[in-house]
């Protein structure tokens, strides 16, 4: 009898997998590679962890996250890439990425977990009870093992093959899972903001959307589809329903516009083509500030907060992770065990936490991993 047997070749799965002893677990993924999500993560460059982390990056109960995280934070991470030979590099908004390309990740995984038993192709159907541990039956075969790790990841990138497996194992004995949508993703709009479609293409450097009481800042770009780019991604995190506010012109002082005889789209610190688009949305005249009337400067100001409901989202297929999960207060944060369900543990995406962009997520997976291992090789003879 396999002493572990991990579901999913993902990052949380393959890293657990590294942490245990030689030959004592089984890694079962449905993918005819594992990692497939982490080659393509990071525009292929694999957005690792962050400089600063900490549970206010992650929507989820904080205290939980928190407990997790502390045990194998970012500078833990990195020390375990150095020593294997991987120095990562930060960059933008103190992100670490890979210094080449995701593989160099992805590579050092599969050596470590060269020591442990890799299935691909092979596809988990269900877990029954043995009476001495779980029996795991795939498509092929049926596993006897003393422990199970659900490490199956969420919804997102569909085209690489995910599956709603650790859901539903998770709902078989007990646990409740909160609503499933997909985050850091791309909005959709309605008809009155269809305008922004046209400008597909165009960026803007730097702007802040708020959503209730959280405010991102970041690029923002306009796509066939909608808006995108970093600050649409993590706001994507924190709406559900309802409008957002952005603002064109963080820090911007229109007081810097008075007396000027060059038309307000000269003077505006954002690319031509968008804030004519902007200028003709709001109805206002491209002509000097001391032009304007005052209900044409009060629309002018409205792009510090421009307010809509966007219609939705661009779905899991551009998502780069799913929000919720496995309810977490199920789950202990010092094993990552269920409280229902003895040797039976959940770690990374499948359970309902969600981090920002810039690594948060990964670094969740990898931490996640770490305490389960912790609690698994007290078990391990």
């Amino acid at each position: 009898m396999i002493p572990v047997v991990i579901i999913g070749g993902g990052a949380s799965g393959l890293m657990l997998a590294s942490f245990l002893p030689s030959k004592s677990a089984i890694v079962i993924e449905s993918n005819p590679k594992v990692a497939a999500k982490l080659l393509v993560s990071g525009g292929g460059r694999c957005n690792v962890t962050n400089e600063v982390v900490s549970s206010t990056n992650y929507l989820g109960d904080k205290d939980f996250i928190s407990n997790v995280i502390s045990q194998f934070d970012q500078n833990a991470l990195l020390s375990w890439c150095e020593a294997r030979g991987l120095s990562l590099i930060s960059q933008k908004n103190h992100q670490y990425f890979c210094p080449n390309s995701a593989k160099e990740i992805v590579s050092i995984l599969s050596k470590e977990c060269s020591k442990q038993t890799v299935l691909l192709n092979e596809k988990v159907l269900d877990i029954n009870h043995s009476h001495d541990g779980f029996v795991v039956q795939t498509n092929k075969q049926k596993i006897k093992t003393m422990s199970v790790v659900i490490a199956s990841g969420g919804l997102s990138y569909p085209i690489l093959g995910v599956s709603d497996i650790g859901y539903k194992l998770a709902q078989n004995v007990g646990h409740g899972i909160s609503k499933l949508s997909p985050a850091l993703v791309g909005f959709t709009l309605q008809k009155e903001q269809f305008f922004m479609k046209e400008l597909s293409g165009s960026s803007v450097g730097n702007v802040e959307i708020k959503v209730g009481t959280k405010s991102c800042r970041g690029d923002l770009l306009f796509a066939h589809k909608g808006i995108s780019g970093p600050s649409v991604l993590n706001a994507s995190l924190y709406w559900e329903k309802g409008s957002i506010s952005i603002d064109f012109l963080p820090d911007f002082r229109w007081k810097s516009l008075s007396g000027s005889k060059k038309n307000i789209s000269t003077l505006l610190p954002l690319p031509k083509r968008v804030i004519k688009s902007l200028l003709e949305n709001l109805n206002i005249p491209d002509k000097t500030f001391d032009g304007l009337t005052k209900d044409e400067r009060d629309r002018l100001f409205g792009l510090q907060n421009y307010s809509f409901a966007p219609a939705g989202t661009f779905g899991y297929g551009k998502a780069e992770v799913t929000k919720g999960g496995i309810v977490t207060r199920e789950i202990d944060p010092l094993t990552m065990m269920s409280k229902f369900e003895d040797n039976l543990y959940f770690i990374g995406e499948v359970l309902d936490v969600t981090g920002e962009l810039g690594g948060y997520n990964l670094q969740w997976a990898f931490s996640s991993a770490f305490v389960c291992a912790k609690a698994l090789r007290s078990k391990i003879k």
